[in-house]
């Protein structure tokens, strides 16, 4: 899981339709095949109905989590001190490395950028209470990671772990890594959390490079997990 990926180009946007990724869903919500009444059926279609509409809506929002692939600077040494970032008019919060600047980029609700490196949120509305509503860890990592193999620029995907754990407020977070190589900036470290709070989808992307000649060292990514595992609502 590049820093559970249309949003954050922050350059370009990955558009993913509602149609094709409910396609990949609805076998799992067949209606039962028994006897009911006419009212009890409606019933239970229109429930359905909602379920899927609710899945559909979040696997857009799952597109939106998949950056683009610019080319990447040298990664730091990790010596950076962090920040707190805290969004009260979106409810979410993180820490931040000190040096890293904050960027305006359509689609992004807050976008922080070390060259071509990115720590990106996203926040958009939901049907959901809960991301359970939608799938465990590892269902949204596998749609995610549909997602990131159906862009162009893709080379390869491959997931490395998936996570839960309880934010403030017992608020289920995902938490997806994976690595990206690419046509539009070779391999990359992604770390990815999401969740739902009050009928939002919060999505935080951290894209970094992970190259042969560059690979990511052990102080980055600790700085990179205290980043990833801060993410909260505020």
């Amino acid at each position: 899981m590049t820093l559970i990926t249309s949003s954050l180009a922050v350059t370009s946007l990955s558009h993913t339709s509602v149609s094709s990724l409910s396609s990949h869903i609805r076998p799992r919500l067949q209606p039962p095949s028994v006897f009911l009444p006419s009212t009890t059926a409606n019933s239970t279609v229109a429930n359905l109905s909602t379920v899927i509409s609710r899945r559909a809506s979040i696997l857009a929002f799952l597109s939106f989590l998949v950056f683009p692939s610019p080319a990447v600077a040298s990664p730091s040494d990790g010596g950076d001190d962090l920040e707190r970032y805290t969004d009260q008019a979106e409810g979410f919060t993180l820490l931040i490395p000190s040096s890293w600047v904050k960027v305006e980029k359509a689609g992004a609700t807050a976008l922080f950028q070390e060259g071509k490196n990115n720590i990106g949120v996203v926040v958009n509305p939901v049907r959901l209470s809960s991301l359970r509503e939608f799938g465990t860890a590892d269902f949204v990592a596998h749609k995610l990671l549909q997602a990131e193999k159906k862009k162009e620029s893709t080379k390869s995907a491959e997931l490395i772990e998936t996570r839960e754990r309880l934010g403030h407020g017992n608020v289920p977070v995902y938490e997806i890594e994976y690595l990206l190589d690419s046509t539009r900036g070779g391999m990359k470290r992604i770390f990815s959390a999401a969740f739902v709070s009050s009928r939002k989808l919060y999505l935080l992307n951290i894209a970094y490079s992970d190259s042969q000649d560059n690979p990511l060292n052990g102080n980055t990514r600790m700085v990179i997990e205290q980043v990833l595992h801060s993410f909260d609502t505020s």
